[in-house]
């Protein structure tokens, strides 16, 4: 666990997150991370929630049609 402390980032506070943080999750210049609540807090991820529930609503669609999808590869 680390420490982070709040900063001035011009008008806004931001926080800068340690090298070794940013190595582990891959993260970059430029790159988005998400904010989600916990029942213990808030959780900080470079992964979108939201991309989650599209996936499983399209394989959902898939796993419905695939008879349809099958019919069409031929």
């Amino acid at each position: 666990m680390a420490t982070l402390k709040l900063t001035q980032i011009g008008n806004s506070l931001g926080v800068i997150l340690p090298k070794e943080f940013l190595a582990k999750m891959k993260l970059k210049k430029g790159d988005e991370v998400f904010v989600t609540d916990t029942p213990t807090g808030v959780a900080l991820s470079a992964y979108n929630p939201d991309f989650e529930d599209q996936l499983k609503l399209g394989r959902e669609f898939m796993h419905e049609y695939r008879n349809t999808f099958k019919a069409l590869a031929k």
